[in-house]
């Protein structure tokens, strides 16, 4: 009876450990695309992971951060989409993911990639200059109406997130600006302190530190809800004390995603491996301070879930698109 027990256990730890060695992992350095610039909110991110694996040993081998900002991104969707079956390269997405292959019709499609794990979703805030009088949404948006089209809205690129979103706001409350990109939300957020623009609708990871220093000022938030953080940013707000733009009368709402892909072919093991990882990230105490620094949505998502809700996404950016005229080839 003990040598049938005994077998058996030892059947067992064999199971076992061979299991475990069929378990896989990167044998090599993983490139992790970053399809923007350097200093903006998906190059932040991408950073804070990278230090965040390497300062808790996470994983054995090490990662190297690539900014492949070309075409507003097209240059790293490609690069991801022509690495069928590696395993040993990421990319983290911002909503380019939809605007890039709409706006400029690339050979390009999410569904060219792997989903892996939303990280988190980012916020918008409309940001005016502390030196001019506007308090509240509703204040600026009649401002803008009574200029005419002359008040001018700095976004980061043409056809992206920032210019939907004014977009949007031209169409719900029949203001109109001029809308002037920028290569980043840092130089963006550098314009409006020198009031060369009127606003801008920054991330707010992007202006936290011109906000703080008290050179600009937060409207509202383009959430349906306000923002969970109540420690103080500046003497007397916290995030969650800025309004939700629809609180100010703007009906407009707008997050976007900051999320990470695979290319495509690759396995379910090696999927698992990246969602485990980032579940062990998103534990630390670094990734915390992230999120409550950038005012992050914390909405985290990865399997069928995270694929069945970039899909409705990307059907919400085709209609934003369509009704701004920016998909390519569209009058």
């Amino acid at each position: 009876m003990k040598n049938t027990i005994l077998r058996a256990g030892v059947a067992a730890m064999v199971a076992f450990a061979s299991t475990a060695a069929l378990a896989w992992e990167p044998t090599k350095t993983v490139e992790f695309i970053v399809p923007a610039g350097t200093g903006g909110g998906a190059d932040q991110m991408a950073r804070v992971v990278q230090s965040v694996i390497a300062k808790h040993n996470l994983m054995k081998q090490s990662v190297v951060v690539i900014n492949k900002s070309g075409g507003a991104g097209a240059e790293g969707f490609l690069d991801v989409k022509g690495s069928k079956g590696d395993p040993h390269k990421i990319i983290i997405t911002l909503s380019n993911l939809f605007t890039t292959p709409l706006a400029t019709g690339v050979p390009f499609n999410w569904r060219d990639l792997t989903p892996v794990q939303m990280l988190a979703l980012d916020q918008f805030v409309l940001w005016v200059n502390a030196a001019t009088p506007y308090k509240s949404a509703k204040e600026y948006i009649e401002a803008a109406k009574k200029a005419g089209g002359k008040m001018k809205m700095a976004g980061t690129g043409s056809k992206q997130e920032d210019q939907i979103i004014t977009a949007a706001i031209e169409q719900k409350t029949g203001a109109k600006f001029i809308y002037i990109p920028f290569k980043g939300g840092g130089d963006v957020a550098v314009q409006l302190v020198g009031k060369h623009v009127d606003s801008t609708v920054n991330n707010p990871i992007e202006a936290v530190a011109q906000w703080r220093a008290g050179t600009l000022r937060p409207l509202c938030v383009f959430d349906p809800k306000r923002m969970p953080y109540t420690a103080k940013v500046t003497e007397k707000m916290s995030w969650g004390d800025i309004p939700t733009c629809r609180e100010g009368g703007l009906d407009v709402d707008y997050l976007m995603l900051r999320g990470i892909f695979m290319p495509s072919d690759v396995t379910p093991e090696q999927v698992n491996f990246y969602v485990e990882l980032f579940k062990k990230v998103r534990a630390t105490s670094e990734w915390k301070d992230l999120m409550e620094r950038g005012a992050f949505n914390q909405t985290a998502l990865s399997g069928k879930e995270y694929a069945d809700w970039v899909a409705r996404e990307e059907a919400r950016h085709v209609a934003l698109m369509k009704s701004a005229g920016f998909i390519a080839g569209s009058k």
